[in-house]
């Protein structure tokens, strides 16, 4: 004869399916915390954001069993200490390929000034194609670095189209034989490729350009919370900005560039009571669209009120790229320009743990104008593209961003979310007690021995 199941049978079976569903759409909503839900700020001190869909792979210790890396698609992984990882690229023979590489330690992990990442693209004979390097500097404070690496056209080296390969290695200053605990770095590869341009152009360096340190601008901050890695950056355009970050937190900012545009930034970190030194307790970097270094510096502090301003760089143009200063080089395409945000570890030892007062100020100006016909398309396409969406997007907030009005529709999602939200945990709620009093009930008509 078959056994009937009762309701509490189908609860017991049914509710981790019916639990993981309510859960997910409450972190979807912004309710509870899911992991891989990428929102501003979301990851918290020390935490980084990886970009959502992001594909997990483990780099080889050799080439022969190395993963291949595709332009236009996000990978995470992770370096073991003194580890050396090798990824797979395959390129072709015309267009630049562009390789940054994002080092993520532990929050509160103990780290050298030297520490960090040094990173190279080599073709399938072992020849250095470039190398690039980052450390986490004075503030001896754990945070995301990037580096990036690679193959340009038109090189005597690493021309042709082929087999190549990224080899990833940690530096530390304990060396193989230290004594602190040995954790992992995650990273994150964002590899991405650039077409040559359909007609050729000018070869050398615009050789004027306006070096002058602008004055800061001034007028009342608005208030504009970073997010916590590139994925998640929060778009910003020129103004006075405001935010606030506790030791050990890094944030991220994007800003619009178009062809012939260009930007100025600095940072100020607000007085605070106490006593002491604390040398690079607030970093302030400028990457590109690609992710590479264009520029990076950082401010003492004694509890005054203190202010850090990037180096003047040139306005985007395409000629930038055959300058020799990493500052003009790197200032190469339109597209999405990164801010970055740190406040060192350290300053909790001797100011405690915040919040702490920063204002960022940003000014953008020049003269826009068309850019290069691409002789194809880059991957992904829209790295080098600056939509009217987006400037204005820079200006108002990203919907649902904090100091921004956003797009109506979202806000209204964002409503109908939270009220979903309720209802769900409601209904979670009345169900789980309407399992227990089935189950009680159940219990109660038992015979007993």
């Amino acid at each position: 004869m078959r056994r009937r199941r009762g309701p509490t049978a189908w609860w017991r079976r049914g509710r981790p399916a019916i639990l993981r569903a309510v859960v997910v759409l409450l972190g979807v909503y912004g309710l509870v915390t899911v992991p891989g839900v990428s929102v501003a700020r979301a990851a918290g001190p020390g935490g980084y954001a990886f970009s959502p869909g992001a594909r997990t792979v483990a780099g080889a210790t050799g080439t022969a069993d190395a993963e291949i890396l595709e332009a236009g698609r996000t990978y995470r992984s992770s370096l073991p200490r003194n580890g050396k990882l090798y990824y797979r690229l395959r390129l072709t023979a015309t267009g630049t390929a562009y390789v940054p590489v994002t080092a993520v330690p532990p929050a509160h992990a103990t780290v050298a000034a030297t520490d960090g990442i040094r990173v190279s693209v080599r073709d399938s004979a072992g020849v250095p194609c470039s190398y690039a390097s980052a450390h986490f500097g004075a503030g001896l404070s754990p945070r995301p670095v990037t580096a990036l690496v690679q193959r340009e056209t038109g090189k005597a080296l690493c021309r042709g189209a082929g087999t190549y390969y990224l080899l990833v290695e940690r530096v530390d200053a304990e060396g193989p034989g230290g004594t602190a605990p040995a954790r992992r770095w995650d990273l994150e590869i964002a590899p991405v490729t650039e077409p040559g341009p359909e007609r050729a152009g000018p070869t050398t360096a615009p050789r004027t350009w306006d070096s002058a340190t602008p004055e800061p601008l001034a007028g009342e901050a608005r208030d504009r919370s970073g997010g916590a890695g590139f994925a998640a950056a929060v778009p910003v355009g020129q103004g006075v900005w405001h935010t606030t970050l506790v030791p050990g937190e890094t944030l991220f900012y994007k800003v619009p560039l178009d062809w012939g545009r260009r930007l100025h930034a600095s940072a100020e970190l607000s007085g605070s009571p106490g006593h002491g030194y604390v040398g690079g307790a607030l970093d302030l970097a400028l990457h590109n669209p690609v992710r590479g270094s264009v520029d990076d510096a950082s401010l003492g502090y004694t509890g005054a009120r203190k202010s850090v301003a990037l180096a003047p760089v040139p306005p985007v143009e395409y000629a930038n790229r055959y300058a020799v200063p990493t500052g003009v080089t790197s200032v190469r395409f339109a597209g999405d320009y990164y801010l970055v945000l740190h406040l060192s570890e350290q300053m909790t030892g001797l100011y405690g743990g915040g919040p702490f007062d920063v204002t960022l100020r940003v000014r953008v100006d020049g003269r826009a104008h068309a850019g290069p016909d691409y002789a194809g398309e880059p991957v992904p396409e829209d790295v080098f593209t600056v939509t009217a969406q987006d400037r204005e997007q820079a200006l108002a907030g990203s919907p649902g961003s904090p100091g921004g009005g956003g797009d109506p529709a979202m806000r209204l999602l964002a409503a109908g979310g939270i009220g979903l939200g309720t209802a769900l945990l409601l209904v979670l709620g009345g169900w789980t007690l309407a399992g227990r009093r089935t189950q009680t009930r159940v219990s109660a008509q038992k015979p007993t021995a």
